[in-house]
């Protein structure tokens, strides 16, 4: 059928961090608790700024997110969340931005992260030198 489904459990103001999904549409639906869930358009036109699109998903509620588009949920309740996530592939695969870009083996040249994100070399080495397996 090529497709995935997941329950995702998460603690009081638990985050699943900005990620990708490269080859998967995925949906989401919240069955406890409350979510802000998001995604970031890509690409925008010339003399516009990436739109955030986001939503607050209290049980019963559904999000889309498109196929490679960023985007993240976090459980925004004084207790524990839970939904539901369907993928539109079996192997829609997952980046994870954060452990990507400051995680990587060999690290990617600071020179480069300054001034893709426009931060002081500091700034580079502390994100570089944090433990970037785990996503909490």
């Amino acid at each position: 059928m090529d497709i995935s489904l997941a329950r995702i459990d998460y603690a009081p103001y638990d985050l699943n961090p900005p990620h990708i999904h490269p080859r998967g549409t995925k949906l989401i639906t919240c069955l406890k608790g409350k979510l802000y869930v998001g995604f970031v358009l890509s690409n925008p036109g010339p003399n516009m700024k990436n739109k955030l699109l986001t939503k607050i998903l209290k049980p019963g509620d559904v999000f889309v997110f498109p196929i490679g588009m960023i985007h993240f949920q976090l459980n925004v309740g004084k207790t524990k969340a839970v939904a539901m996530s369907g993928l539109s592939s079996q192997d829609a695969g997952v980046i994870t931005i954060a452990n990507a870009v400051f995680g990587s083996d060999p690290p990617i040249n600071p020179y480069v992260l300054t001034k893709a994100f426009q931060v002081e070399k500091k700034v580079v080495d502390y994100l570089q030198s944090q433990f970037w397996w785990d996503n909490n």
